[in-house]
């Protein structure tokens, strides 16, 4: 199948195009941009007037739900959540169940993607033993089949003597943990951000500390044995600031942070709305500035979905006992053109966060139109608003603070190695 798309603005932050072009497509690659390959003839046009062409998303943190939790989520539903959002790729966390640390799971679930035709899966394994934190996995296993990185999800190694370890093994190896910072103790059965808010509705609360404590460890343990990490969903003003101080130190540290953190706070959660109960908390309006700043400088190189589909039933409880998470794979491109927009921050730069540099986080060959990649190809419009209803959610999970709000930013199609799949 032969495809070009004609008169889109091409917008790909890793080889530096922001212009209006055709791309042409042939057996799944890209063949051309701006310049059409000789001989070329289409047997399919897409017309992207007035629309951008832009890389698919890539996504670092989705649960998928399968194995083991299909009242959830099922992956199939997911997966076509996933590209009408846009995203092409994506790293599942490893808290199924059973857990991914064996790899005949990560290879089944491999295959279950791979027969959809929909999104790439690239699975990230568990860190330790059914993620217990006593009993580091085989990691070189797990790589082989097909592993990109190691992860807690948000499970805790309270041993710091294992995590040293873990460290070590993944050094040898050059794999990449995947680690979630916050210090179980300090954070045990808290619910909400430790401040008024928390107070006031009688919740229990989770401390900045908890998030700077941990990062303080992994960032010295990191430094000790040479590790690659990427901390996940920092939270805080505090950690970005101890982000940047290790950045500049020379310490080769990555992170992230979740989409729906950009936008909101301890006061969204209102008067108890489970939805607003996740993980990390959400914490005060100082605390999103500076999430805010850290993006626009460099120092957070990632925004993520954190998706997590939760079923009604974990919603419709008292906010304490409520189940954590808010569905996301839809969201991830809205709530980042919306954070662009009132950042002020160019559209390139923006979509960098969730294609090219999310790629590179991952160490995978995705993110970027360069020719003779896969055509994995996200088409939006920028300027469509669409309402957050259940009714227009294909995810499984309708858990999400912003329904009822409409956000800019509308998939028209999406294309995963040049199969139209949206």
């Amino acid at each position: 199948m032969k495809i070009i798309i004609k008169n889109g603005r091409v917008i790909d932050p890793k080889n530096n195009i922001d212009a209006k072009l055709d791309v042409y497509i042939a057996a799944g690659k890209i063949v051309g941009i701006g310049d059409s390959p000789a001989g070329f003839a289409a047997n399919q046009t897409i017309d992207a007037t007035n629309l951008i062409v832009a890389p698919g998303l890539v996504d670092i943190a989705v649960r998928l739900r399968e194995p083991g939790l299909i009242y959830k989520a099922t992956l199939e539903s997911e997966l076509e959540a996933a590209v009408a959002g846009g995203i092409t790729s994506l790293a599942c966390l490893p808290d199924t169940n059973p857990m991914l640390d064996e790899p005949g799971l990560v290879e089944m679930l491999k295959y279950r993607a791979k027969q959809l035709n929909l999104a790439h899966v690239y699975p990230l394994g568990a860190l330790t033993k059914k993620l217990e934190g006593k009993q580091i996995t085989e990691m070189s296993e797990l790589s082989f089949k097909g592993c990109v990185g190691f992860s807690q999800a948000d499970n805790y190694i309270t041993d710091t003597g294992i995590l040293f370890s873990t460290m070590k093994y993944a050094a040898t190896y050059d794999f990449t943990l995947f680690l979630r910072a916050e210090d179980h103790f300090l954070a045990k059965e808290g619910v909400a951000h430790e401040g008024e808010i928390a107070t006031r509705l009688g919740l229990k609360g989770i401390p900045v500390i908890a998030e700077t404590i941990a990062i303080s460890t992994i960032i010295q343990l990191a430094r000790e044995t040479g590790a690659r990490i990427h901390l996940c969903r920092l939270s805080s003003s505090e950690g970005v600031n101890l982000i940047r101080i290790a950045k500049k130190t020379g310490l080769i540290i990555s992170c992230d942070v979740a989409a729906h953190q950009l936008h909101l706070t301890e006061h969204d959660i209102g008067f108890f709305n489970s939805h607003c109960h996740l993980t990390p908390p959400l914490r005060t309006e100082r605390d999103k500035n500076a999430l805010i700043a850290g993006l626009i400088d460099g120092t957070i190189d990632v925004i993520c979905s954190d998706h997590c589909p939760v079923n009604d039933d974990g919603k419709l409880l008292p906010f304490a006992e409520s189940e954590r998470g808010a569905t996301g794979l839809e969201l991830l491109l809205p709530l980042t053109l919306k954070w662009a927009n009132h950042s002020k921050v160019n559209l390139k730069d923006a979509i960098a966060k969730i294609t090219v540099q999310a790629a590179d986080s991952l160490k995978i060959n995705a993110g970027a139109l360069t020719v003779g990649n896969d055509a994995d190809i996200c088409i939006f419009d920028i300027n469509e608003y669409w309402q957050i209803t259940p009714k227009n959610l294909k995810s499984e999970g309708k858990n999400t603070p912003f329904l009822g709000l409409e956000l800019a930013g509308k998939v028209k199609h999406t294309l995963v190695h040049g199969i139209v799949v949206f």
